[in-house]
């Protein structure tokens, strides 16, 4: 379990590096205390992107309601997690499945979900180089697999949970497994030929693609998850109730209030969304709690150990 101890010290030493930021107590919202928002390193994991993606979203509430923010962003999935048990955030933004662990722990409630046509769902994926001898999840047997962060719904937890519904073993089952931290390494470790197939969602790849930084007609799919609940704004459990409901009533008519533009509301990935759902049902993530529920501790033990051989 040598590994499993690595990656916890390695989440305690991100949590401990945002420490400064909870020398304050609660935020307010002020100049001077602005409310501290931690976002999980979906996509690449630079700051500089992350918080590209969110900030307009958070400038349009600045605007509509006076209160001010302080981005930053998590080493990991897992130190944005204990950021927001450990009181180092005030509002965070989750993958499913590592809104579901903080959750469970009662130190994140639901803000509010991204809706694109109607819809507040997205997909997992495995991907292959186009011209590879692969075209389903059954054929991904003997391959060099990347994941991105062990706590990701779509870079990992729902990767896993098809192999394991195709009849394949995770670890027993794959040549090499590589986990590369983000979705974007994971699409790069793929198309340098590090390994044979890509773990990522299909908004981390489909921006890649808008991006330049991989050519679609280089890459096919091998599977597509079914849909997954969009990856959340969390409020920290402990914050005052009129300021979540300030907050709540903020992010459900943002994208009514007179001079915000569309380009501003944006959610995972930077992507424009039509708006933000504050009434989704906490229900809606039980199906990351089951794929979740099969990722026991022995499992991931043996995933990170597999890793490990490289």
């Amino acid at each position: 379990m040598k590994q499993l101890s690595r990656l916890a010290a390695a989440v305690a030493l991100a949590v401990t590096a945002l420490a400064p930021v909870a020398a304050q107590s609660m935020a307010d919202g002020s100049r001077e205390h602005p409310l501290r928002v931690l976002l999980i390193p979906a996509d690449g994991g630079t700051e500089s992107g992350t918080k590209a993606d969110y900030a307009p979203v958070f400038n349009a509430i600045s605007r509509t309601t006076g209160l001010q923010f302080d981005l930053k962003v998590g080493q990991s999935y897992g130190a944005v997690v204990e950021g927001m048990c450990n009181q180092l955030a005030d509002i965070a933004f989750f993958g499913p499945v590592a809104y579901v662990q903080a959750h469970k722990r009662g130190c994140a409630q639901l803000l509010a979900v991204g809706v694109e046509k109607g819809e507040s769902v997205y997909y997992a994926g495995m991907f292959a180089k186009a011209d590879a001898p692969m075209a389903a999840v059954k054929d991904v047997k003997g391959k060099r697999v990347a994941f991105g962060d062990v706590n990701s719904a779509s870079s990992f937890t729902f990767q896993i949970a098809m192999l394991m519904d195709a009849g394949l073993d995770p670890v027993r089952d794959l040549s090499a497994i590589r986990m590369t931290g983000s979705h974007a390494s994971s699409l790069a470790a793929l198309t340098q030929g590090q390994v044979d197939v890509a773990s990522l969602s299909f908004d981390s790849y489909e921006k890649a693609v808008q991006q330049g930084a991989v050519d679609a007609k280089t890459i096919k799919v091998i599977a597509k998850s079914i849909p997954i609940p969009y990856p959340p704004l969390a409020l920290n459990a402990k914050l005052p109730e009129a300021l979540k409901a300030k907050l709540k009533t903020a992010f459900g008519s943002v994208h009514k209030v007179p001079g915000v533009t569309p380009e501003m509301i944006r959610g995972y990935g930077g992507k424009k969304v039509d708006a933000f759902d504050t009434k989704f049902s906490e229900d809606e993530f039980n199906v990351a709690a089951e794929k979740l529920a099969l990722l026991t501790d022995e499992l991931k033990g043996r995933i990170l150990r597999k890793a490990a051989e490289r």
